[in-house]
């Protein structure tokens, strides 16, 4: 999403009276519980004008992925892209032969069976660390104690970023996200976010800088200038904690919030793999992408102008009852649970999908393990929020210590 003003050619009155679910949806009311609105939208104009957008919201899942899909039809490749406006182009602003470009130096640590070689031991240390300090106090917000640092740790280990602490990171990546998230909603971003990313650009310059370092950005900066190998490592940062940290704390959320489906997991572990993909699907920690259309076209009921934003509602597709039979249900042993969107899909689908997967496996396990009655506290209830991220503020949780069983 941008927040640029509504410009459409065709005139606001034409594009409100084609879509009046539409032009009466406001962002407000997709940040704070999008999912009624959502649901009409997707049933009555499933690509809609939205004025407040000045762009078009695609919600069925069907469209969504004709969008993904064709890289040469809707782009991100436009001066208009949030973050590249942060850290400058990379794998997430290009498409074509740059974007493969910038995109396969990073991509190879990231598949299968090198995510669990690598890092499958590194996950289960630092969870049981964080969990170790957690324990005696019976009580605990879980969001910025366990999983942001978790989700920091991971992708700091991953790059092989040196000189930096989790505290630091954890800093850099708040400043950024808040620099995006205020273009998006068309406000002026402060000089945080900048400020953020030349100390992190500087950070992995000093690491570039040490060609017999044993780091994925010394490998990427064989095939990269510095630049380049900076603006990929921001992002891969930026996804990397914002999709971790929102999966875990998600999935905590709906776990915790349905003793039902928390008792069949804690029964049969193998549904934790079901109750991961459940919690990506009902609610995405990206709430949406996107694209931009190079040429005109006609998409499901819209006719799209060259230029147009097409911002595709991963949370609304994920949703789509012609996929998902009672869509609005958390059920961990729901068959169709792996054909959510909730990392996007085609060229841009997340390249470290299976490194966020595993940390939020071994994270939910190794809770409810240690753990011995963890719950939700009811005195602080939690609920996504965010327009474009969307998790709980806070996620505040009690469990049973020594003294209390």
């Amino acid at each position: 999403m941008n927040g640029f003003p509504s410009s459409r050619p065709d005139g606001a009155l034409s594009t409100a009276v084609a879509f009046p679910l539409g032009a009466s949806t406001t962002l407000a009311e997709l940040a704070r519980d999008p999912h009624p609105r959502l649901a009409r939208l997707r049933a009555h104009e499933p690509v809609s004008w939205l004025p407040e957008l000045n762009g078009w919201l695609v919600t069925r899942r069907d469209l969504a992925l004709d969008v993904m899909r064709d890289s040469v039809t809707f782009t991100v490749d436009d001066p208009r892209f949030t973050t590249a406006r942060v850290v400058g182009p990379s794998m997430l602003s290009l498409d074509g032969a740059e974007h493969a470009r910038h995109r396969e130096p990073f991509a190879a640590p990231f598949r299968p069976r090198r995510v669990h070689d690598g890092f499958a031991d590194f996950i289960e240390r630092e969870t049981d660390r964080l969990i170790t300090a957690l324990e005696p106090a019976g009580a605990a917000e879980l969001r910025r104690t366990f999983a942001g640092p978790l989700a920091v740790a991971v992708v700091t280990e991953a790059l092989g970023l040196v000189g930096t602490t989790t505290d630091t990171v954890l800093a850099w990546y708040d400043a950024i996200v808040r620099s995006v998230s205020d273009i998006t909603e068309g406000l002026t971003a402060g000089p945080a976010g900048p400020a953020a990313y030349a100390e992190l650009r500087a950070a992995v310059e000093a690491t570039v800088a040490d060609r017999d370092a044993a780091s994925l950005l010394v490998a990427a900066a064989g095939r990269l200038d510095a630049a380049e190998v900076a603006s990929n490592a921001a992002v891969m940062m930026f996804g990397g904690i914002e999709t971790t940290e929102a999966m875990i704390t998600n999935a905590l959320l709906h776990l915790l919030g349905d003793p039902g489906q928390l008792a069949l997991v804690q029964a049969d572990s193998g549904l934790l793999d079901g109750a991961v993909e459940e919690s990506l699907r009902l609610e995405p920690g990206a709430a949406v992408v996107d694209r931009y259309a190079t040429r005109d076209t006609v998409l499901g009921p819209a006719a799209v102008r060259r230029g147009d934003l097409v911002s595709v509602s991963l949370t609304g597709a994920n949703r789509d009852p012609a996929v998902f039979s009672d869509p609005d249900r958390f059920d961990v042993r729901r068959a169709e649970a792996r054909l959510q969107l909730a990392f996007a899909h085609g060229p841009h689908h997340c390249v470290a999908a299976h490194l966020a997967r595993l940390e939020t496996r071994v994270a939910l396990r190794r809770l409810l393990e240690r753990l011995p009655g963890l719950r939700l506290d009811p005195a602080r209830p939690a609920a996504p929020y965010g327009l474009v991220f969307r998790k709980p503020a806070a996620l505040h949780v009690r469990w049973d210590t020594p003294a209390r069983r």
